[in-house]
């Protein structure tokens, strides 16, 4: 996607001419809101232990697909991101079937220096090795939810199968989860009671900002390792 901008770009300034393009991009009709879908927002207030046996879940068909994109839209603050490249989604329910939470997966960020030194990262092996590891970009309790300890269960729950899903899915395993969590909005808590470690924060800056001109919310990074020799593989050369 990088490089089709700046190919653009070239072409704006009369430095290239690009072809016809042969089809026309379907992105705003990938990444276009769902509507609200009918739901039951009753309040589910309980232990954990009474909600067994719970089910997480990958979202595989378009029923489910919509009722994710949804719940994301219309709960989370950061709404439903549209997803490039590899990805995994899950939705949570009770043993009554009642949908609780949803979590969504996808590309690493390019470039996160707390990240990489904790890895032992330079530019050449992230860039090989990159697709190795992925990001919790949407973690969404519903709003209705009150149980406690369920998020980091959840979590918990979640960093035990994403390896294995993610290779019946794509043909190779992740071996490291990544999350940025806004400071002036969140504790992380959830993440610290499952065990993820703090690396540092963010600088303020979007991966956009190629001037240092654009101020965005600072977060804290946490990682979270799915194998003891994580930093063996994710630094591999061959």
């Amino acid at each position: 996607m990088a490089c089709r901008s700046l190919l653009l770009k070239l072409q704006e300034q009369k430095l290239l001419a690009l072809p016809a393009l042969k089809n026309k991009a379907n992105n705003d009709k990938r990444n276009s809101y769902v509507g609200p879908i009918l739901h039951s927002s009753l309040p589910i207030s309980a232990r954990l232990k009474d909600m067994s046996p719970m089910q997480i879940r990958p979202v595989e068909d378009r029923g489910e697909l919509s009722l994710f994109k949804c719940f994301l839209s219309l709960y989370h603050y950061l709404g439903f991101c549209g997803t490039v490249g590899e990805n995994l989604k899950y939705m949570v329910y009770d043993s009554s079937g009642r949908p609780l939470a949803c979590l969504l997966f996808g590309s690493a960020a390019w470039s996160c220096s707390p990240r990489d030194d904790f890895i032992g990262w330079d530019r050449k092996k992230r860039a090989k090795n990159l697709y190795l590891a992925t990001n919790n970009m949407r973690f969404l309790i519903l709003p209705w939810v009150s149980v406690k300890y369920l998020a980091s269960h959840i979590l918990s729950r979640v960093c035990q199968r994403i390896k294995d899903d993610w290779e019946a899915k794509y043909g190779h395993p992740v071996y490291l989860l990544e999350t940025f969590v806004q400071k002036d909005r969140f504790a992380g808590t959830c993440y610290k009671a499952s065990n993820w470690i703090y690396v540092g924060e963010t600088k303020g800056r979007s991966r956009n900002d190629r001037y240092s001109t654009m101020n965005v919310p600072v977060k804290d990074i946490y990682l979270y390792p799915l194998t003891k020799r994580f930093r063996k593989v994710l630094c591999c050369e061959a």
